[in-house]
């Protein structure tokens, strides 16, 4: 064929506008079939490697779950040997003095909780990112970016991991707890909040003391087990010992009966003896346990009582700077040791003119 034929033919041909759309292909049954037939031999070819990464993840699954159960078995035992040494605790005759048997048991449950929450959520997460890792997912950013953050927080934040660290000890240990009035060295007062980092305490005048947790290193805590109450009632040397006794076994007695202080003491009130003995006087102590915190306002009811008896009983009370019985004397003039007021001291006085030189004397004009 001329090249003159082919123009006009392919001129005659219609050209495609825009606007037409394309007429979709309908896949025929042999493209079908050739798709199939590659996907089946993609999974021939794969199978082996899919099967083993689901038997590793299966694996990894199975030993975080027993890992998990053991751990969380583990603890539990921990809790039951906890409740078991307060059960021997509350089997001694002070035991119910000693400690709070239901506070810890409440406690040691709260604590079992945690730790079992814990665990499971240390051993499930590290079982996740080990699924991660064998799908193939790059973990190394992640990973890096934990270790620069610890890093980080372990040189620049020492104190606040101390604060944290100590207060997961006081919280296990239960040193102390909300309600309960502390010394803790660098602060004392009623706790009112007790944080992982910082213990809030109330002082005797209204102030709050936060206390770090990492700064405590003794903690007297004064609301356990008992206080002691105890008086020196100071008499003098020559008093009949066994009036003074039964004068004191009698105010104890009393106060003993009467509400509210037979709630407030925990023991009876005893007269333990001669705490020490002067030239001019002596020290009888007189001691008893009392609810904590309670111990201040049984002191001086105490004294109170015995003030009041010793003098219907016409026994004074005495210190132990003063000489009892004698009399005073009076006290000595401050001016005693020093000299008299020298009558030389005044210029007018005769005394001091005599003393005075005699001014030398115009020459005379002799004849």
């Amino acid at each position: 064929m001329s090249l003159p034929a082919v123009l006009p033919a392919a001129g005659s041909s219609p050209s495609p506008s825009p606007s037409e759309t394309p007429v979709l292909t309908v896949p025929s049954l042999q493209d079908a079939h050739e798709s199939a037939t590659n996907a089946a031999s993609w999974v021939e070819q794969n199978w082996s490697t899919w099967l083993a990464i689901g038997l590793r993840v299966l694996l990894i699954l199975v030993i975080a779950a027993v890992l998990r159960n053991a751990v969380r078995r583990a603890i539990t035992k921990l809790i039951d040997r906890m409740n078991r040494t307060v059960q021997a605790v509350d089997g001694t005759a002070l035991g119910g003095l000693l400690v709070n048997a239901e506070r810890r048991r409440q406690r040691s449950q709260a604590i079992g909780s945690v730790l079992r929450s814990v665990a499971s959520f240390l051993i499930m997460g590290t079982a996740a990112l080990m699924v991660l890792a064998t799908f193939e997912i790059n973990l190394a950013p992640l990973l890096a970016s934990a270790g620069v953050a610890g890093v980080a927080i372990g040189f620049g934040a020492r104190n606040l991991v101390t604060d944290f660290l100590s207060g997961v000890f006081m919280i296990l240990e239960d040193q102390y707890g909300v309600g309960d009035t502390i010394d803790a060295g660098v602060a004392s007062g009623e706790v009112i909040e007790v944080g992982l980092r910082v213990t809030k305490l109330r002082g005797a005048n209204g102030e709050i003391w936060y206390v770090r947790n990492g700064e405590v290193k003794r903690i007297g805590n004064l609301s356990q087990g008992w206080a002691t109450a105890g008086v020196d009632v100071t008499v003098r040397a020559d008093e009949d010992l066994d009036r003074v006794k039964a004068i004191l076994d009698e105010v104890a007695e009393r106060m003993g009966k009467e509400e509210p202080w037979n709630e407030v003491l925990w023991g009876p009130i005893e007269v333990l003896g001669l705490d020490s003995v002067l030239i001019d006087s002596m020290v009888v102590h007189v001691s008893a346990k009392t609810m904590p915190g309670k111990s201040v306002a049984v002191e001086r009811e105490l004294r109170w009582r015995i003030k009041r008896a010793f003098d219907a009983a016409d026994i004074p009370i005495v210190g132990r700077s003063t000489a009892p019985g004698a009399e005073e004397e009076p006290a000595p003039d401050p001016t005693a040791g020093m000299a008299p007021p020298s009558a030389y001291a005044n210029p007018t006085s005769p005394q001091s003119q005599a003393a005075s030189p005699i001014p030398p004397q115009p020459p005379s004009l002799t004849k």
